[in-house]
């Protein structure tokens, strides 16, 4: 089997640190070109720092993290250092980066990736506000055709918001470039938190990381012990949900995951409801289907999977 070719972009973030450190633990499956780095969880000097941290914790300092938008296409930046703490990857004692930005912006990097390579070869993984991914669709229509398919977290139906009642994070904090990008045309399937609120690291399984007695199992322990604070607090929940590792984890095992072919619209104007996925989960609306939205997730093999590639690292 031939490697997926992806390109992450990401806000690290602890769960995006674990969905980093999964693909790069993937070789067989997933040939990483290049990480984007974006503002979400924390600033973009922290994200870009966070995402060449997590590359040398495992091993693998030459895949290119470029730095991206710092801002939203319209908005303000909000951020969730609440929820991470105050670096992103609060937890684990981690040394800085020894390894510098690689050159050149991030949205460049994408429109160039992609019109170097065949159409549909290569694979972009939103793990956080899709200003970079928005951003070159708008400054380089020409390259959404040749995108082989984007997979991304964020959005909810059911579960609807984490940062607002109505609204998942990732879309909030840039609902206008997530419109622009459910919009696109390009293939979507979409990690809402209907699924990654299922994908709970509980103590027992916490200890499997942990257990692995690895640089690598003691830091993802470490994240997640600082992770589930404020979620078990928030949800009554018996872990914390790990969000973005599920992306790359369909990458690999999509059969751990259900969804339905629906669709998704961005509100984008609405005071009450800024940043929602509107899904038409039961099909009420004549609107085409234009994302695959996942519901299910078999966790055991979800976090089955996880801890055997991290033991690779």
């Amino acid at each position: 089997m031939t490697a997926r070719k992806i390109i992450i972009d990401t806000d690290p973030g602890q769960d995006d640190a674990v969905a980093i450190l999964l693909a790069l633990a993937s070789p067989d499956e997933i040939e990483v070109l290049g990480i984007t780095a974006v503002a979400g969880n924390v600033p973009l000097p922290l994200t870009s720092k966070n995402a060449r941290i997590i590359c040398e914790l495992a091993g693998r300092p030459e895949v290119p993290v470029h730095a991206g938008c710092d801002t939203p296409l319209a908005r303000p930046l909000v951020t969730a250092e609440h929820v991470h703490g105050k670096t992103g990857l609060d937890g684990p004692t981690l040394p800085d980066p020894v390894t510098d930005l690689a050159p050149g912006h991030a949205v460049d990097f994408i429109i160039d990736t992609l019109r170097a390579h065949a159409p549909g070869t290569v694979t972009l993984c939103p793990l956080g506000p899709l200003t970079n991914i928005a951003t070159a669709f708008r400054d380089a229509p020409d390259i959404i055709p040749r995108v082989k398919d984007i997979v991304l977290m964020g959005g909810a139906y059911f579960e609807v918001g984490n940062i607002t009642p109505a609204a998942e994070f990732n879309i909030y904090v840039d609902p206008e470039a997530a419109d622009i990008v459910f919009r696109s045309g390009a293939p979507l399937t979409v990690m809402p938190l209907d699924v990654t609120h299922k994908a709970l690291v509980t103590r027992p399984r916490n200890d499997a990381f942990r257990a692995l007695d690895t640089a690598v199992g003691h830091a993802v322990a470490e994240m997640t012990d600082f992770f589930e604070r404020f979620d078990k607090e928030k949800y009554g929940s018996a872990g914390a949900p790990l969000h973005d590792p599920c992306v790359i984890a369909w990458l690999i095992r999509p059969d751990l995951f259900k969804g339905r072919h629906i669709n998704v619209e961005i509100e984008t104007r609405s005071d009450l409801t800024l940043g929602m996925t509107v899904a038409d989960w039961w099909r009420v609306t004549e609107r085409a289907p234009n994302a695959m939205f996942m519901g299910g997730i078999d966790a055991d093999g979800f976090f089955a999977l996880l801890t055997e590639r991290l033991a690779r690292l």
